[in-house]
């Protein structure tokens, strides 16, 4: 909002309240002060994270610039919901600029009602003490004080009433003749105990009264409802003070009192849209939250809760494709099924967006609550109109049911909201009651991606390396470079617990180029300590990192820091990363195999791959799945045996070397050797061991075959052992 915007709102502000308070000051001064409130509304609608006190101290500073008057608050606010949105443009990413404004003109009503009525309370408390002193000046000089009490008594603005110690009603001045419809001859017919019951009175309002008129409190202020002549309701600010005789006796009291009927109604506006969502007139999630409270605020016993946490199936999509104006109306029809379905028994709740909860009390079992949602997705499901389109909307729904005494609000509300995210996993347009055991694996899953990143910085992840060795001559060749998660509540974590986290996640990206950097680091150390026979190392590929534009230059990078030649590095890659009529991943694979680095494709054999296809890939290396190792036990089917055969065969046509995974049997270790396997990995050979316990195997220069990781966990390594 540009100064010039605000300049012109500040002066139609001027125009729209000039003459609805009296404030002696001209038009020109008038905008100059108002154009100073502007920019702090501007400030406060724009801000990253709204602040109440913002507006209110706004309401609070118009009431201190004496614009009191009843329209002036009125027309403020239709002008600032109204214009003000239209004028902020561009708000920070998050900020509903409607939503904002919205609040912002709430806060400053309860900010300007506030700083009203304690000016009020002032008012009140000028009237009063200028009654006592007229009371006193009557009994020193009756005629002159009289006069001044008469003229302040008929003249003053709020209702003013006077009634002896019985109650009984002797004296109203007009004003509050006016606020009851009565006139002064009908209020001295009544009596203030008698008549002036209100019956939602609470007990104590009647005790303190009875404190007062007994002389043991001289004064006391509430707000008290009464019914006006016609039967309406009318709300008060009410002060009743005891006016005490010569001897300190009380002699009769006074009653100042306020219509504050509009404000009342403010207030009560102020704390409906507190409490509830403002599109579906819904509990908001304040209210949900408070509810939840106080179910278990209250003493549990053998007391039971429920709650359904819903999400609309595709809602996204109605509101992309058809325009948020339908999706606001499909809300609506969904929130008003969910009320029906529930009536008054249930809380009906919308949370944001397009989640919505149902709160069951005292529920009798989980049937009950399962009952319950299954009725809420019959009633959801069922078309619904909105303009010229009918739509076809489903929910998942997460159900929890539980005793008061095992959980609290947070977890319940977690529990349902992970349960439904299951439920929405299953398929879809269902609902899922919630299993402890099932929660807690969610919750650890949740847990390692949410802190995954952090991990990473930590240090918590390291690297093992498992050997490849020639089946010819069982040579050391290499090393798979494994990534571990030293977790500080779970322990050690293979990768199978958390490498599809951190691919769901986009992690993986952080995660993988910091296992590349920390196994060409140690392929680096390798090289200075053996040379030319160092082992290259193998890194896994994740299928989001070919999409990374940076990948190629990364990798360079980190062979360049390390001094390594590219084919030092081999990188292996699934045949996920390769399904799919994306070009892109292709043209990365090309860019590397330019660069020197070697190609391996992963676990082939598991998934659909179009054999022809490797021809235009830039390969050179197939590693066949660990499932073919298990066909080649003792005695080996020659069936499994001949697959493997024309696998290898296609294999060295194309000019790829073959690495058999899973090898853990010499029979294995003979059967692939047989059928020309060029490279084999397994637990026959050694289990993944960190970077010491393979220079200890370079060391023993001996074949591979047979170690176990007790055995080169040893610092010394004999050639029996090999």
């Amino acid at each position: 909002m540009t100064y010039g915007e605000q300049e012109e709102f500040a002066r139609r502000w001027a125009e729209a309240i000039v003459g609805t308070s009296y404030v002696p000051i001209g038009r020109r001064v008038l905008t100059k002060h108002l154009l100073g409130l502007t920019r702090r509304l501007v400030e406060a609608a724009l801000a990253v994270e709204f602040v109440p006190a913002l507006g209110r101290q706004i309401g609070v500073d118009m009431v201190a610039a004496h614009f009191t008057g009843t329209e002036t608050l009125r027309e403020t606010l239709a002008l600032i919901a109204e214009e003000l949105p239209g004028l902020l443009g561009s708000a920070p990413p998050g900020v509903d600029a409607a939503g904002r404004v919205a609040q912002l003109v709430a806060s400053m009503a309860a900010g300007y009602a506030g700083a009203l009525r304690e000016r009020s309370l002032d008012e009140q408390d000028a009237i009063y003490r200028a009654g006592l002193r007229a009371r006193r000046q009557a009994e020193q000089a009756l005629a002159a004080s009289e006069a001044k009490f008469r003229a302040m008594f008929t003249e003053a603005a709020i209702g003013i009433g006077i009634a002896d110690l019985d109650g009984n009603i002797t004296d109203a001045n007009p004003e509050l003749q006016r606020m009851f419809g009565y006139t002064l001859e009908e209020f001295t017919q009544l009596n203030v105990v008698r008549s002036m019951i209100h019956p939602d009175d609470a007990p104590s309002v009647w005790e303190t009264y009875g404190e007062l008129v007994r002389g043991e409190r001289d004064h006391f202020r509430m707000e008290k409802r009464y019914y006006r002549s016609d039967g309406s309701e009318i709300w008060t600010q009410l002060t009743v003070s005891l006016v005490r005789d010569e001897a300190g006796a009380p002699a009769y009291q006074v009653a100042l009192l306020q219509d504050i009927s509009e404000r009342h109604r403010l207030q009560e506006k102020l704390e409906y849209q507190a409490y509830h969502d403002p599109l579906t007139a819904l509990a908001n999630r304040q209210m949900v939250t408070e509810r939840l409270g106080k179910i278990f605020a209250a003493p549990a016993g053998q007391r039971r809760v429920g709650l359904c946490f819903l999400d609309l199936d595709g809602f996204k999509v109605v509101n992309d494709s058809l325009g948020h104006d339908v999706g606001d109306q499909l809300l609506k029809t969904v929130a008003s099924r969910l009320t029906r379905c529930c009536g008054e028994e249930h809380l009906v709740g919308r949370m944001g967006g397009d989640e919505f909860v149902i709160v069951v009390e005292d529920t009798g079992g989980k049937a009950d609550v399962a009952a319950l949602a299954d009725e809420v997705l019959a009633a959801v499901v069922e078309p619904v109109r909105v303009g010229d389109h009918e739509l076809s909307v489903t929910t998942s729904i997460g159900v929890v049911e539980q005793a008061v005494a095992e959980t609290n609000p947070e977890d319940l509300l977690q529990a349902a909201d992970i349960t439904m995210y299951q439920a929405k996993h299953n398929g879809k347009a269902r609902c899922v009651m919630y299993d402890r055991n099932r929660n807690d694996s969610e919750v650890r899953r949740f847990t390692l991606s949410a802190t995954m990143l952090a991990a990473v910085e930590r240090g918590e992840f390291f690297v093992e390396y498992q050997p490849l060795a020639a089946l010819a001559d069982r040579a050391l060749l290499g090393v798979e470079a494994l990534v571990r998660w030293r977790h500080p509540r779970f322990g050690v974590l293979g990768p199978e617990r958390f490498v599809g986290l951190a691919a769901e996640s986009g992690s993986i990206v952080q995660l993988g180029h910091w296992v590349l950097a920390r196994a060409c680091q140690q392929a680096r150390v390798w090289r200075d300590a053996f040379g030319d026979a160092a082992p290259f190392v193998s890194v896994n590929l994740a299928p989001r990192q070919l999409h990374e534009p940076t990948l190629v230059t990364d990798i360079g990078k980190i062979l360049d820091d390390n001094q390594l030649h590219p084919s030092s590095l081999h990188l292996e890659l699934t045949e996920q990363a390769l399904i799919g009529d994306e070009t892109g991943p292709l043209t990365v694979l090309t860019k590397l195999h330019r660069l020197g680095v070697r190609i391996a494709l992963d676990d082939f054999g598991t998934g659909y791959w179009n054999l022809p296809d490797l021809r235009r890939l830039p390969l050179h290396e197939l590693k066949l799945a660990g499932s073919f190792a298990v066909g080649l036990q003792s005695p080996c089917p020659v069936v499994d045996q001949r697959i493997v055969a024309a696998l290898v065969d296609l294999a060295h046509a194309l000019e790829l070397t073959v690495t058999a995974e899973g090898i853990e049997t010499p029979a294995q270790l003979e059967h692939f050797r047989e059928v020309g396997c060029d490279v084999g990995q397994g637990s026959l050979f050694a289990p993944p061991s960190a970077a010491e316990q393979i220079d200890a195997l370079f060391r023993a220069a001996s074949p591979l075959c047979g170690i176990r990781r007790e055995d080169i966990s040893r610092e010394d390594i004999s050639r029996e052992a090999l």
